[in-house]
């Protein structure tokens, strides 16, 4: 029997990791740790620097080449296919690994229910069980950043993606949005009138790089300042909320 632990990581910052998490990475037989190639082998170096912190004895650590996702118009055929070739991954290692069965851990950044597709992932794998260890996201990370609520006073919120918001707009109904998955500047798309934005890059990071304001005023700068910060690392991982109104 494989039982598979999912665990929250945060966004980077060891100290994000809860006692839960911590516990579940020392009980495990196996930790899976991706690489996403060379100009993203500081992710993988995060994940090895949380383990030095964290584990108490030595576990076994194997990792993987994560497939490139094929770039093609159908994007949910591209992303199902691209799925399919992680879970065929994950499956060599661990049954390379751990032939009798056991327990693995996957660390996951943020919380493996907001716009992460590892549980979809995991739900691939015969004969597997799953189990899942919170953590903080992104966007808890970003609020505390900037020291705002995510929503106004018995207001609701929208969470959406760059892609979304390029093709459809502002949602109806809502005056606060929270945009993930942003490739770059899919707020430009929208009216900035009246609309204030918080941004952020490698929130909770050591690199974190933070600008707040009027859409309108801002949003040449934080174009400017993630494409040099994308040039400077060779990846770039960053998260916005807008608030539409008078109470920002």
């Amino acid at each position: 029997m494989i039982t598979l632990s999912l665990i929250g990581i945060g966004t980077g910052n060891p100290g994000h990791l809860t006692a839960e998490a911590a516990r579940e990475l020392n009980a495990a037989d196996l930790i899976l740790l991706p690489r996403k190639g060379e100009e993203k082998s500081d992710l993988a170096d995060i994940r090895h620097l949380i383990l030095s912190q964290i584990l108490t004895a030595p576990v076994p650590v194997a990792e993987y080449d994560v497939p490139q996702r094929a770039d093609q118009t159908d994007y949910l055929g591209a992303v199902n296919d691209w799925h399919d070739a992680i879970a065929a991954v994950w499956l060599d290692a661990i049954t390379a690994r751990l032939p009798q069965g056991g327990t693995v851990a996957l660390m996951v950044w943020g919380d493996p229910s907001l716009y992460d597709s590892t549980l979809r992932i995991a739900a691939r794998l015969p004969d597997v069980a799953v189990r899942v260890i919170p953590g903080i996201t992104s966007l808890q990370v970003l609020t505390a950043a900037h020291a705002i609520p995510l929503n106004t006073l018995a207001a609701p919120v929208t969470i959406t993606t760059g892609r979304q918001l390029r093709d459809h707009g502002w949602p109806e109904g809502t005056t606060t949005l929270a945009v993930m998955l942003d490739k770059g500047g899919a707020f430009t798309t929208i009216d900035p009138i009246d609309t204030h934005i918080w941004w952020g890059a490698y929130v909770g990071m050591p690199q974190q790089a933070l600008v707040h304001g009027p859409l309108a005023k801002v949003s040449d700068d934080i174009l400017a300042t993630r494409a040099r910060l994308r040039a400077e690392h060779g990846w770039i991982m960053d998260i916005y909320l807008m608030r539409r109104g008078g109470d920002v």
